[in-house]
């Protein structure tokens, strides 16, 4: 081989190696994060809060996808069978923890199907009635619904966070309650508001507009300690009333598909950390009542080991409760 030839041999040996080294540096292009619910809502909010954040720490644009469908199991499913390379990630909340009792055909495992990259918010639910019924607190709620021949619980529908906060409701007083789904729970906060229903749960970014404007009464709050957002913080828990295991937080977490490369698990929960820490996340959280997670839910193994604890808390509840989602 002449030196000539030996050279450019040589030249493009290390041109390879240099592009097969630039490609593997994680990430260069950008990132598709999946939301499994319509535009507009909660968690498309909140992904668009993170959105911002989360690519000034990786260094690229993050792609917002709203795959809505099958109470959220449809985007999670495209998530899932995506390439395990980092470039597409999946936000979901509390419902990778209840979808296996509700939907006896799920189709995938929330534990075994993806890698959870940590946990970064949680929104508590709040306990709201029509505005027509004489009761300021739970304990005179409860008097008021011991006399009632019945009682409509709202709720958003089988499997969302209010139909949750409704059985956990129910199983705390011992009192049943006649349970009126709707297809998501803005429909069923106007009916409220009608007075055509009398009480539900919802999350506290949904109610506390209307709660502020006086057009529903607040209860309480399904967390351990009041909010913490201006003008609400003297809104009760309901464990003050009596009613603790009513603890019930909407948990948003970040999760890529099954073996995605651990390297690339430790740099996208390295720039979550880093963002959900920025003023901005955190003040566009507090406004809503949402809380910013700051424990160890925030690492992979603390988001695996809860999204486990919670699978077995909810299980239960809700194969008593006998209802399913398809």
């Amino acid at each position: 081989m002449s030196k000539k030839l030996f050279l450019l041999v040589l030249l493009a040996f290390l041109a390879c190696g240099m592009g097969a080294q630039a490609q593997g540096v994680y990430p260069s292009k950008p990132v598709t994060l999946i939301v499994p619910y319509p535009a507009g809502g909660p968690m498309d909010k909140l992904a668009r809060e993170l959105a911002l954040p989360l690519a000034k720490q990786l260094g690229q644009p993050i792609v917002i996808q709203n795959l809505s469908g099958a109470g959220g199991n449809l985007g999670s499913a495209i998530a899932l069978r995506a390439a395990p390379d980092g470039y597409t990630l999946l936000l979901n909340h509390i419902s990778m923890a209840t979808a296996p009792a509700l939907y006896r055909r799920l189709g995938f495992n929330p534990e075994t199907d993806f890698e959870p990259l940590g946990i970064m918010a949680e929104s508590p639910l709040m306990l709201v009635t029509r505005p027509q019924i004489s009761a300021g607190s739970a304990v005179e709620l409860v008097r008021w619904i011991a006399k009632q021949p019945q009682v409509k619980l709202a709720n958003g529908g089988i499997g969302s966070a209010s139909h949750l906060c409704g059985l956990l409701l129910q199983s705390s007083l011992g009192i049943g309650m006649t349970t009126v789904p709707y297809r998501g729970t803005a429909p069923a906060l106007a009916d409220l508001l009608g007075g055509h229903v009398d009480l539900m749960c919802d999350l506290t970014a949904n109610v506390l507009p209307q709660v502020f404007s006086g057009k529903t009464k607040p209860i309480g709050v399904t967390s351990r300690k009041p909010l913490s957002v201006p003008g609400a913080s003297a809104i009760p828990t309901l464990e003050k009333f009596g009613i603790p295991s009513v603890q019930l937080g909407v948990w948003y977490g970040l999760y890529a598909p099954k073996n995605t490369p651990a390297e690339v698990q430790t740099r996208v929960n390295s720039a979550l950390l880093a963002a959900i820490q920025t003023d901005a996340f955190k003040q566009a959280q507090l406004a809503s009542g949402i809380d910013v997670v700051r424990d160890a839910r925030n690492t992979p193994a603390g988001h695996r080991e809860y999204l486990h604890s919670e699978i077995a808390r909810w299980t239960p509840v809700i194969k008593a409760a006998g209802a399913y989602a398809d």
